[in-house]
């Protein structure tokens, strides 16, 4: 991964902005890769910072993400919402073969880079379960944020967002589809029909979910920041409630391994529905139609991941996990469409 930061290019286009460090030897380390973006830890004169820019092979859009990333994480300063502080952005992809932005280094743990919970989460349920209370919080202050008086306004399409989603990604899909996706045509005329007629628009991060958190060491729970903002918009908060929810278990089903995390002594999709209602002033009765649109959603997205894998396109060898992800959540979606009365 060395070979995707240059020092001293970076160090000299730092100096230009007179970021910290100024003049200083700057060391670079790899700390993550995700399906679609790298992380680097920048240290230059005492200080340490993060670097997030995409793989080697740059996907089409993506340079344009990045800078769409910037630009939600600085609307964001000074919020209650958990997030790490930016502090420049690259638009030139010159300087580094892609665009890409630093910011502050989050000091905490991410169940991403942690096998399994880390103490004392592993073994005190009342502490595993404000991990989840936290989560929720996190978001609910996120769709309460005025992303008009933040400057977002023409960041997103907020007016027909509901409406457009549905033949948005499956014409994305159709640019890509190699297989077919049983399910999605069942989920997709499911959506149309139950479309939500109102909704209060706020920031969408997108893909929201354990794996795009991160938390402050030890106990008790605490957000220390959202991270992984390609996906946001300004459309309609709920959906990233319904990502929460797409896959969480309720006690009774399986809570050991629905996922990548053990849920066990986590609280109920009620529990998380109602809290995310109190604290957001959001309705959630109509919550299911965000839980089967965030499966629909999902399904497709990651389908075009493990498309680029069986093609030979994509650098991260985690994509081949893709595949059967993509077949259970457009069945999911389409089961869950089939029953209209399980709502919070």
């Amino acid at each position: 991964m060395s070979d995707l930061i240059d020092p001293e290019r970076l160090a000299r286009w730092m100096d230009e902005r007179d970021l910290p460090g100024r003049g200083a030897p700057l060391t670079c380390r790899f700390i993550t890769g995700g399906a679609s973006n790298e992380l680097f830890e920048i240290a230059r004169g005492g200080t340490r910072m993060a670097l997030r820019r995409p793989p080697a092979r740059v996907p089409e859009g993506r340079n344009e993400s990045m800078l769409r990333e910037y630009r939600v994480l600085a609307a964001l300063r000074d919020t209650d919402v958990p997030h790490a502080r930016v502090l420049a952005v690259c638009d030139d992809p010159a300087v580094l073969g892609a665009c890409f932005y630093l910011m502050e280094y989050v000091d905490g743990w991410s169940c991403m880079s942690t096998e399994g919970w880390p103490p004392p989460f592993d073994r005190n349920l009342e502490a595993r379960r404000d991990l989840a209370w936290e989560l929720v919080d996190a978001i609910a202050k996120l769709a309460c944020v005025d992303w008009r008086a933040r400057g977002l306004e023409g960041f997103g399409r907020p007016v027909g967002f509901l409406e457009r989603q549905v033949d948005r990604w499956l014409a994305h899909l159709a640019r890509f589809q190699f297989r077919p996706l049983p399910g999605i045509d069942e989920a997709a005329a499911w959506l149309r029909r139950h479309t939500p007629r109102k909704y209060r628009p706020g920031i969408l991060h997108g893909d929201y979910q354990f794996a795009n958190v991160m938390y402050r060491h030890g106990a008790p729970a605490r957000m220390a920041a959202i991270v992984d903002w390609e996906m946001a918009t300004i459309g309609d908060p709920l959906l990233d409630l319904g990502w929460v929810l797409m896959g969480w278990p309720d006690p009774g089903e399986d809570r050991t391994s629905a996922g990548y995390v053990d849920y066990t002594g986590m609280p109920s999709r009620a529990e998380l529905c109602e809290r995310y209602a109190r604290r957001s002033g959001l309705g959630v009765d109509e919550i299911d139609y965000y839980v089967i649109l965030a499966r629909f959603k999902i399904a497709i997205v990651l389908e075009g991941g493990y498309a680029r894998y069986v093609q030979g396109g994509a650098d991260n060898p985690k994509m081949a996990a893709f595949g059967d992800v993509v077949l259970d959540m457009a069945r999911r979606a389409a089961e869950l469409a089939r029953t209209t009365d399980l709502h919070c």
